[in-house]
């Protein structure tokens, strides 16, 4: 999630946490508060009903943001195949040199992809790349033979998004240069795709609250009565 600055635990007076707005009403509210010098980013915040140490309700998936993200992503494809991942848009490829370079403290991409077949050789990193949410799997995606889809969704805006150990998730949509219009469409989505990964056969109260706020700005909480 985003660190938060001594700015934003001073400006928390305006009392836009005690009760949920909607979400075009919420993103009015965040493109009032002053901005930073640099383009700040934005982002959705989940506290989810489910608990976290059991496995049955783990929380992930991802989303396509219609806008993109507003981050130039950096993406690296494990596959004995590096000319052809090249040539679809991967930022870097290759097997056994990444795997190295990886175990020495190389970690310079945002989104690992894998191809079926690579991905024995890519299990020996696990333990760097899975506390770092840049472990490829299949429910996420990002182990595929179709690495032009894959490429291309994940340059055009597919944010990736994984529960924490304290049953809380947070989704990027964008930056504060974003319209109005854009955010909202980003942030749409982003709930959706949330509360659509309410895991199989659990029947509480999924979604407890949740908040739009950005890098410096205080968090404002949005209606989640619909999503519940």
């Amino acid at each position: 999630m985003i660190a938060r600055s001594k700015r934003y635990k001073n400006s928390l007076g305006d009392g836009l946490n005690e009760s949920g707005q909607e979400l075009g009403s919420a993103v009015s509210a965040l493109s009032g508060f002053n901005k930073a010098k640099f383009d700040e980013t934005v982002e959705v915040s989940f506290s989810l009903g489910v608990d976290p140490k059991q496995t049955s309700q783990a929380v992930r998936g991802t989303v396509n943001l219609p806008h993109g993200s507003g981050k130039e992503v950096k993406v690296l494809v494990f596959t004995e195949n590096v000319e052809d991942a090249k040539s679809l848009g991967a930022d870097y490829a290759g097997l056994e040199d990444l795997i190295s370079k990886i175990k020495d403290g190389w970690l310079e991409f945002d989104v690992a992809l894998s191809t079926t077949s690579a991905m024995k050789e890519v299990r020996s990193i696990a333990r760097v790349l899975g506390p770092r949410g840049l472990m490829p799997t299949p429910k996420s995606g990002t182990v595929t033979d179709n690495l032009e889809e894959a490429i291309n969704q994940v340059k055009a805006g597919r944010v990736e998004f994984k529960m924490d150990k304290t049953g809380s998730l947070a989704v990027v949509i964008g930056k504060r240069s974003f319209t109005n219009e854009q955010l909202e469409e980003n942030a749409r989505a982003a709930l959706d795709a949330v509360a659509n990964s309410r895991p199989e056969g659990y029947r509480g109260r999924f979604i407890k609250s949740m908040h739009i706020s950005s890098t410096m700005s205080p968090s404002v909480r949005l209606d989640s009565s619909q999503y519940q």
